[in-house]
């Protein structure tokens, strides 16, 4: 009787234990979901949610500028189509009319579109230029797109390089997203105004987070400039989005935003990991970057 008692306290235990740790799993597979802000989404219609104010304020002009507007083109056109073939059909109308022109209707289809485009093209002018009117930032980092890689540079924080090559799918950890992970990320601070170069080493790229309102191309022999400023931590993605050769859909970008402090530590690792960066000075926009770093074979 008594080994059979302890014997069932050893299995209550074990139980409870098992039970600790799935509950544990749980939470670090909740955290780890949590995590992942700026990815895609099965069954996503919309925009991906904005982590800084330049994709807010672009969020913004496409649900409540041209997502409206375009609805109502698209509701008027439909409604005349149905209009005209309701109306104007065969039985109805045996004799078809020979009206060859109408002077109110073509103006009104000329000045309409006209004021259509001005008012698409105000905010559009403004987005654009906040996102090349760099305010002052903290640090600044460089992007070099190659076939089918790309190259990052931290120039300010650290001078160190790295590749950052994609994972094959069979190397991937559960919890990781295919097409989109790399053996290297990026790290960034949050709320911090961060300067990004880019250019390419070969052919023209385009670097681009979705959920940073970022798409700029990289370009050989020019450098393009922007900025952004991340509002909270977690792991952001993006693509690859100028058509580049053969592997053009296997040169993902993934960014870890964290804390200041964290930030500061990963430095710290990042610099005895990565290639030192012998560069002395910052380019400017319009000025070529020179690759750095090694070839790497293509995944």
């Amino acid at each position: 009787m008594f080994l059979m008692q302890k014997c069932g306290r050893v299995v209550a235990q074990a139980a409870g234990a098992v039970t600790m740790a799935a509950g544990s799993l749980a939470m670090a597979g909740g955290a780890l979901a949590q995590e992942i802000l700026g990815a895609p989404q099965d069954r996503q219609l919309g925009l991906q949610e904005p982590a800084t104010s330049i994709a807010v304020d672009l969020n913004h002009f496409h649900n409540w500028v041209l997502m409206p507007i375009i609805t109502g083109i698209t509701i008027f056109v439909m409604l005349l189509l149905l209009w005209v073939m309701i109306r104007y059909n065969a039985k109805r109308n045996p004799v078809p009319s020979k009206t060859t022109h109408n002077t109110t209707i073509e103006v009104l289809w000329t000045v309409i579109p006209i004021l259509i485009l001005i008012g698409i093209a105000v905010p559009s002018f403004k987005l654009l230029y906040k996102q090349l009117d760099l305010p002052e930032t903290d640090l600044t980092i460089r992007a070099i797109g190659k076939q089918w890689y790309w190259t990052y540079e931290y120039p300010d924080d650290g001078k160190f390089t790295f590749d950052a090559n994609m994972i094959q799918t069979a190397d991937l950890q559960p919890g990781q997203l295919r097409l989109l992970e790399t053996d290297n990320e990026v790290v960034l601070p949050v709320g911090k105004n961060i300067r990004i170069q880019i250019t390419a080493a070969d052919v023209i790229h385009a670097w681009t987070v979705p959920a940073f309102g970022i798409k700029h191309d990289a370009v050989p022999g020019r450098v393009n400039e922007s900025w952004f400023n991340i509002d909270r931590p977690g792991i952001y993605y993006g693509q690859c989005s100028e058509l580049c050769g053969t592997l053009h859909a296997f040169m993902p970008i993934k960014i870890r935003a964290v804390s200041p402090e964290e930030y500061a530590a990963w430095l710290e690792e990042a610099k005895a990991k990565y290639t030192p960066l012998e560069e002395e000075a910052v380019p400017t926009a319009e000025v070529a970057v020179p690759a750095a770093g090694t070839q790497m074979a293509a995944n």
